[in-house]
């Protein structure tokens, strides 16, 4: 059996995206930025590094985010595990996404990517 999961990426909270990208860029190499506007907040996406800035006080506060094929799957996974789904399946800039809390306590985002 394959796994679900694509990739992880980290979460980076930072207080100006533009100070920030050039140190993650040298970290994760030659790789483009990508930015986005979520809600209130501006992301880049940084090789494995989200960074994120914007009233943050507003969310969750997630471990990392975890790329995944489909979302089903972790669904009946959170579910069976006893998990607490936080923010159900939504569509953002970049696919459809849920935030779940998991029994230990320990916050992640599922994403799956637009194809």
């Amino acid at each position: 059996m394959s796994s679900n999961i694509r990739a992880m990426v980290t979460n980076v909270e930072v207080e100006n995206l533009d100070d920030a990208i050039p140190l993650y860029q040298d970290l994760a190499g030659d790789v483009e930025v990508h930015r986005f506007p979520y809600r209130e907040l501006e992301l880049a996406l940084v090789g494995p590094f989200l960074l994120y800035s914007g009233p943050l006080e507003k969310y969750v506060s997630q471990n990392a985010t975890v790329i995944v094929d489909s979302l089903p799957p972790v669904l009946d996974a959170l579910d069976k595990a006893g998990a607490a789904i936080l923010e159900a399946p939504s569509e953002v800039p970049n696919g459809t996404r849920i935030v779940a809390r998991h029994p230990d306590g320990s916050v992640f985002e599922y994403l799956q990517p637009r194809v």
